[in-house]
């Protein structure tokens, strides 16, 4: 598969990526553990059908030691034993977030207080942010069909400055 436009030869959609990759460096410096922003941004990405997304975050994760069992049953956490109780807040957030349009109320209460009763204020914040930017980088890759398969461990690192 081809893509419809590259992000990374335009010289806009480069500026813009940048900005992209400092903003997810907040996030990864945040206290929110770094396995439940791999398992959100995984998430999010399957739900969103974006495959070089789901690409980069299970070969990042991995690099970084989550387990190819958890890996595997992101899609399929509410019946899997391998994720906290934490990390199934994490996961219910990120997939009411990631469905916002699919359901009146958004974010249900139940799922809230889960999220507040497993992460503090930063790590909320953290939370919340990192949903919202894989939506985002999802929705990019997806519009202009970004091929998944070649992503290598790290090569975004450049990027950020």
């Amino acid at each position: 598969m081809d893509p419809r436009f590259n992000l990374f030869d335009n010289e806009l959609a480069a500026k813009f990526g940048k900005r992209f990759a400092n903003t997810s460096m907040v996030i990864g410096q945040s206290p929110l553990p770094k396995s439940t922003q791999a398992l959100v941004s995984l998430r999010a990405s399957q739900i969103n059908g974006c495959g070089f997304c789901t690409d980069m975050h299970t070969k990042d994760a991995a690099a970084a030691g989550e387990t190819a069992v958890r890996l595997h049953l992101v899609a399929a956490w509410r019946e899997a034993t391998v994720f906290t109780d934490a990390e199934r807040a994490a996961l219910a957030l990120t997939e009411e977030g990631t469905r916002i349009a699919d359901a009146h109320v958004g974010v249900s209460d139940e799922t809230w207080a889960q999220v507040r009763k497993h992460y503090d204020d930063d790590q909320t914040a953290a939370l919340l942010c990192l949903v919202a930017l894989i939506n985002a980088a999802n929705r990019l890759n997806v519009m202009v069909r970004t091929p998944a398969g070649s992503y290598q461990p790290g090569m975004f690192d450049t990027l950020v400055s």
